[in-house]
């Protein structure tokens, strides 16, 4: 602990952001890092808790508090302080395969489980975390270690993702040969073409990509197993196999006016931007564009918020965004006490955007849609929106949110982005490995493990787990890694 007042004299400092108005000009990453010396000062902060509930990844209520990967939070946040910052990366490196991409796009659970946020504010460890893995690429710290030894072992990984990334990382490091199997044209996944680029840069990707190379990681890219790929050819040809391929089926919305065009799925609409982004910088054209028109984007979360940020850099007149739930409150109540998960009022960065930009926040809460209304050229032309409220199933027992009779009114809509979530696993893949699924469309593993009913075969992150966050799928990576290698060798030392 560097400053033990440190929590009393200092308060919370975040990166400052680059305005609304102008960082939707451009498709760049818009927090300004903190200069080191204010990362020292947020580290001072650190309490050096008896019980660090910021590194715990435990579940409380359902909700996870603290970091799954259960980094050594008050270790570097001191390193940070006394300006250690070699040791400080070695310490985040044990725990973390990929903090540049966590740093970036983590919701943070360490900093809601802080103690130093039961009475003040968190201390800000991402922040933190940020200026540890940039300055360990300055300084030249994440250079490739590549393995000494071999094992003569081979490993297939499909996916690319944040878990077929990590467990490829780890197996590497214990010396077996690994080969990342990607379907699409570029590596990364969800990172890359799930994520938008004022999230997360795709250089950094690249970044840490060609340092995995340099470490004997070997990349296949337009190989889509089940598909121009044979599953059997890859059981053949490697000792173990790792499935990572993601929660991959978008939920739909099933109701009349569904079939007109200009209704996309989210993923589709962000993967599309993303990859003419890269690919021309938006000049071939090939992306679904909502330039001049009115959108309506289906959900809530992370990827409902990602298209409202995305449909205003392309020029939307118009953007309104339907949550099926009721607004959560400001500040946390009394039910939802620290250190659970804050179920708190959260505006991202696409809300605020939208409210400089049209003047208004675009959530319109405990709302869906009944029926879209299609135009002679077969084009959505109009939402019809009904208001929910929640009620009690007489059968089961359960409160559900049902339809308020009389409340269904209509709103112009040009682009409909329906980004309602991921039902799992996709069913070309899973049947061409022949592993079970359960009732969440999910590939099947006894609880806490990772091996699925054919032999060889191990699944990980939101394949295994269903949708989830980045953080998540390394820990599943990470463990799934471990189950292999001592499947493999016996006995395991990650």
């Amino acid at each position: 602990m560097g400053k033990p007042t440190g929590f009393m004299d200092y308060k919370r400092e975040t990166s400052e952001v680059v305005k609304p108005k102008v960082r939707i000009k451009n498709f760049n990453e818009f927090h300004i890092p903190l200069s080191k010396e204010k990362q020292q000062i947020q580290g001072a902060r650190c309490m050096a808790c008896g019980v660090p509930f910021c590194q715990s990844g435990m579940t409380l209520m359902g909700m996870t508090t603290g970091c799954p990967l259960n980094n050594l939070i008050p270790e570097w946040n001191d390193l940070v302080y006394t300006d250690n910052l070699g040791q400080a990366y070695n310490r985040l490196a044990k725990t973390n395969n990929f903090p540049e991409f966590t740093a970036r796009v983590c919701p943070a659970l360490c900093e809601a489980a802080c103690t130093c946020g039961l009475n003040d504010e968190p201390v800000s460890v991402k922040e933190n975390e940020y200026g540890i893995i940039e300055s360990a690429y300055e300084k030249g710290y994440a250079k490739a270690n590549p393995p000494r030894v071999r094992t003569g072992k081979k490993v297939a990984v499909i996916g690319s993702g944040p878990a077929g990334l990590a467990a490829a990382d780890q197996l590497n490091r214990r010396g077996h040969q690994i080969t990342v199997f990607e379907r699409n044209d570029r590596i990364g996944g969800l990172l890359m073409y799930g994520i938008p680029n004022m999230k997360l840069e795709k250089h950094i990707i690249d970044r840490k990509i060609d340092i995995m190379k340099e470490e004997g990681i070997e990349f296949v890219v337009n190989a889509d197993i089940g598909g121009n790929y044979k599953a059997n050819k890859i059981l053949k040809d490697y000792d173990r196999v790792i499935l990572a391929c993601g929660a991959s089926n978008p939920r739909d919305i099933k109701v009349s006016g569904r079939e007109a065009k200009g209704i996309y799925f989210a993923v589709d609409f962000l993967k599309a931007t993303t990859k003419s982004l890269l690919d021309s910088e938006l000049k071939d054209g090939n992306y679904i564009t909502t330039k001049d028109k009115k959108v309506l984007v289906i959900g809530g979360g992370d990827t409902g918020n990602d298209c409202v940020g995305t449909s205003i850099r392309h020029g939307a007149v118009s953007v309104i965004q339907l949550e099926m739930m009721p607004k959560l409150p400001d500040s946390r109540a009394e039910l939802n006490p620290w250190p659970q998960w804050p179920k708190v009022c959260k505006t991202d960065y696409g809300q605020e955007e939208a409210i400089a930009v049209f003047g208004q926040d675009p959530r319109i809460y405990q709302s869906t849609v009944k029926e879209f209304v299609v135009n002679e050229a077969g084009c959505v032309c109009q939402a019809k929106i009904v208001k929910l409220e929640w009620k009690k199933d007489e059968a089961t027992g359960r409160m559900n949110m049902a339809e308020i009779e009389g409340s269904e009114y209509t709103i112009d809509v040009d682009i409909v982005l329906i980004a309602a979530g991921f039902m799992g696993s996709q069913e070309y893949v899973t049947k061409a490995f022949g592993v079970d699924v359960n009732e969440r469309t999910n590939v099947a593993t006894e609880n806490e493990k990772y091996k699925t009913n054919v032999d060889n075969v191990f699944t990980a992150g939101d394949m295994h787990r269903g949708q989830s966050l980045v953080v998540w799928a390394i820990r599943e990576g990470r463990e799934a890694a471990r189950e292999v290698d001592c499947d493999l060798m016996g006995y395991t030392n990650l």
